[in-house]
C-alpha cells in the first residue's frame, strides 16, 4: 500500500521510519563495521601500504554485502532475514576473531556432524558475551525501525534497482585495479573467507549443494575379489589387527618426532616403527577420516567420491576378515555403514567415564575380551577422542596431568600459551600411554597374533599466529594441522607368520608418507 502523510515523517510514535532499501543499507553497513574485525585486520595487512586500494576493495565488499542483503531481505521476510544475518555474523565472528577459524563448507560439515558432548565445549560465556555485544544492538535497531513500504510495483522496481546497482558497483570498483584485486582474491582466500556473514552463508549453501548431490549416490562395489593371502591362511593363531584412528594428534608435539618434551616415554620403550614425515588428507575429521580409509588419494578424494565406493573395511570383509568399528568420538563418517559398530559408554568402563565424558581407556576392557575369545582373523578400528579440544584437560585422567599449570577452560584465549600447551601435551602423553597399553595387551596374549597401526586424523593449532584448534582450509593451513604421527607395531607371531620385516619398515620410517599409505 502507499505511505500516508504520517508515515512519511522521519519519526512516528517514537520509532524511526525508513524505507526497505535504507534499512538494508544500514544493516549491511552495520554488519561490515561491527562483525568483521578479522576482515579489517587482513585487509590492512594486505593493502596497508596502498590506502586507495584498501578503501576501494572495502567499498567493493560493502557493495557486495548490500547486494546480498537486499536480494534476500524482502517484504515480510525482511526483518527475520536481517536478524538472522546479524546473529550468524556475530556467532561466526567469535570463532574467526578469537580462534582464527574460517567458517567454510568443510567447517559447516564439521559443525553439523559433531556430537552434543563435543559441541557444547565450543559454546562458552565468552562466546555469549561476544555475540550479545555485536548482535543485540543490531537486532534492537531492526525491531525498532518502522518500515515504510511503497506500492508493490514501485517496491519491485526499487528492489531490482538496488540489487543490480550494488552488483554493478561491486564489479565496477574491482575493475579499477582488476589485476591486483584478482591476484589477492586468488592468493588470499582467507580475506573473503573472513567476511561475515557472507562466508558462513556461502559455506552453508555449498554444503547443502554437496549433500543434495550426494543423496543420489549409490555406493559401488570395490575390492569384491579380495581374498585371504596364503600366509594368513596358514597362520597358527588368528590375527588381531587394531587400527587406531587418532584424533587431533600433531606430530610436532611427539617426542618421537624430536619434540623437546618427553611426551612419548612409553612408546619409546617398545619395539615400534615411528614415521617422522606423515601428511594427513585434511585438517578436520569429516575429511581426513573417510579419506584415509578410501582407495582415493588425498588429491582425488571428495565427500561424494568417498560415498560412491566401498572402503578398506568393506574390502577386508570381502576377504573374509571380521571387522568392527569402535567409537569414542563423533562416529565413523559413513566408513562403518556396512560393518558392526559401537559407541563406547560408561557401561564399557565406568571409571574411564567418571567425568561424564569417556577417556580412551574405555576401549581396553572390550579389547581384552576380544583378544581372549576371538577365533576369526579380526580387524578392530578404534576411533579415539585423543587430543580433541578445546577441553584438553578432559582427555586424560587428573592424575596424569604431568605438565602444569594446564588450561582447564574451553575459552582458550583466557589461558596462557603455556597453559594451553601443557594441557595439550598431557593429552599426547596419555595417548602414548593408551597406545602402549594396546600394544602390551596384544603382546601378552598367547591366543592371537597381534599388530597395531596408529595414525592421527589431523593436527592442531595451539595459538600459533593467533590460530587455535583445527579445520583451517588446506590452502592456508599451518603445518601443525596436517603433519601427524604414525606408529606401527607387530608381535613376533605376526612377524613370523606374515613375513613382516620390521627392518624394512624402519628403513621407510623417515621417508614422506601420508594417509594414502593406510
Amino acid at each position: 500500500m502507499s505511505a500516508t502523510p504520517s508515515q512519511g515523517a522521519p519519526v512516528s510514535g517514537g520509532r524511526l521510519q525508513l524505507s526497505p532499501a535504507v534499512l538494508n543499507l544500514a544493516v549491511a553497513t552495520y554488519l561490515l563495521a561491527v562483525t568483521n574485525a578479522s576482515f579489517w585486520s587482513r585487509l590492512d595487512e594486505i593493502f596497508g601500504a596502498t590506502p586507495l586500494a584498501q578503501v576501494t576493495f572495502a567499498a567493493a565488499v560493502w557493495a557486495l554485502m548490500v547486494m546480498v542483503v537486499s536480494a534476500l531481505a524482502v517484504r515480510w521476510a525482511q526483518k527475520p532475514v536481517l536478524i538472522a544475518f546479524i546473529v550468524i555474523a556475530a556467532v561466526a565472528s567469535f570463532y574467526t576473531d578469537r580462534l582464527g577459524v574460517l567458517i567454510d563448507r568443510d567447517m559447516i560439515q564439521n559443525a553439523l556432524t559433531t556430537t552434543v558432548a563435543e559441541g557444547k565445549h565450543l559454546i562458552t560465556g565468552d562466546m555469549a558475551t561476544h555475540v550479545a555485544l555485536r548482535a543485540v544492538p543490531g537486532i534492537a535497531f531492526v525491531l525498532w525501525v518502522r518500515v515504510v513500504r511503497a506500492r508493490m510495483l514501485w517496491a519491485a522496481v526499487g528492489w531490482a534497482g538496488m540489487v543490480v546497482g550494488a552488483f554493478a558497483l561491486t564489479f565496477g570498483l574491482l575493475f579499477t585495479d582488476l589485476k591486483s584485486f584478482s591476484t589477492v582474491l586468488r592468493g588470499r582466500k582467507d580475506l573473503m573467507g573472513s567476511v561475515q556473514p557472507l562466508a558462513p552463508i556461502g559455506g552453508a549453501l555449498r554444503y547443502a549443494k554437496m549433500m543434495l548431490k550426494s543423496a543420489k549416490i549409490e555406493t559401488q562395489p570395490f575390492g569384491r575379489d579380495a581374498t585371504r593371502g596364503a600366509r594368513l591362511e596358514t597362520m597358527e593363531k588368528p590375527v588381531l589387527m587394531v587400527i587406531v584412528a587418532g584424533e587431533t594428534g600433531r606430530a610436532q608435539s611427539w617426542s618421537l618426532s624430536g619434540y623437546e618434551r618427553d611426551t612419548n616415554p612409553e612408546l619409546a620403550k617398545r619395539d615400534i616403527t615411528y614415521f617422522t614425515d606423515v601428511a594427513s588428507c585434511g585438517t578436520a575429521t569429516a575429511t581426513s577420516l573417510p579419506c584415509m580409509f578410501s582407495h582415493l588419494t588425498a588429491g582425488e578424494y571428495s565427500y561424494g567420491g568417498g560415498l560412491a565406493h566401498e572402503n578398506l573395511l568393506d574390502v577386508l570383509t570381502h576377504a573374509g576378515v571380521h571387522v568392527e568399528w569402535w567409537d569414542n568420538n563423533t562416529g565413523s563418517k559413513n566408513i562403518a555403514d556396512r560393518v558392526p559398530s559401537r559407541f563406547m559408554t560408561a557401561e564399557d568402563d565406568a571409571a574411564a567415564c567418571a567425568s561424564g565424558e569417556c577417556i580412551d581407556a574405555v576401549f581396553l576392557p572390550k579389547l581384552r575380551q576380544v583378544a581372549e575369545t576371538m577365533t576369526d582373523d579380526t580387524v578392530i578400528v578404534i576411533h579415539q577422542i585423543g587430543s580433541h579440544g578445546p577441553s584438553y584437560w578432559l582427555r586424560y585422567p587428573p592424575e596424569e596431568e604431568v605438565f602444569q599449570p594446564a588450561c582447564h577452560s574451553e575459552e582458550l584465549t583466557k589461558c596462557s600459551t603455556e597453559e594451553i600447551v601443557n594441557a595439550y601435551d598431557n593429552t599426547i602423553r596419555y595417548t602414548d600411554q593408551f597406545l602402549s597399553q594396546v600394544i602390551d595387551l596384544l603382546a601378552e596374549s598367547d591366543r592371537v597374533a597381534g599388530a597395531m597401526y596408529y595414525v592421527s586424523d589431523h593436527g592442531e593449532s595451539l595459538g600459533e599466529n593467533g590460530i587455535y584448534l583445527h579445520g583451517t582450509p588446506m590452502f592456508m593451513a599451518p603445518e601443525v594441522q596436517y603433519k601427524v604421527p604414525m606408529v606401527i607395531w607387530t608381535s613376533e607371531g605376526y612377524r613370523q607368520g606374515m613375513a613382516a620385516d620390521p627392518a624394512c619398515l624402519k628403513a621407510r620410517a623417515d621417508q614422506p608418507v601420508s594417509h594414502d599409505n593406510l
